[in-house]
């Protein structure tokens, strides 16, 4: 089980797709135009939308329990 997972601030983000091209898990998707969205079963915390965001809506946070 990943000890990351990505997070997306939907009042910054600006529907661009850009983590949605990035992510090798499909786990990010541009939910109706609206804002990303992360399907936390398939995020392993990689970081690479964060990387790819050029809002910064997109982060990786470390879970709850985990150092």
């Amino acid at each position: 089980m990943a000890k990351r997972r990505a997070e997306v601030d939907v009042s910054h983000c600006v529907s661009c797709g850009a983590c949605e091209n990035v992510c090798p898990r499909e786990a990010v998707k541009v939910v109706r135009g609206c804002h990303a969205q992360v399907d936390a079963e398939k995020c392993i915390g990689c970081g690479l939308c964060a990387k790819a965001c050029p809002s910064g809506a997109a982060t990786v946070k470390a879970l709850e329990g985990e150092s």
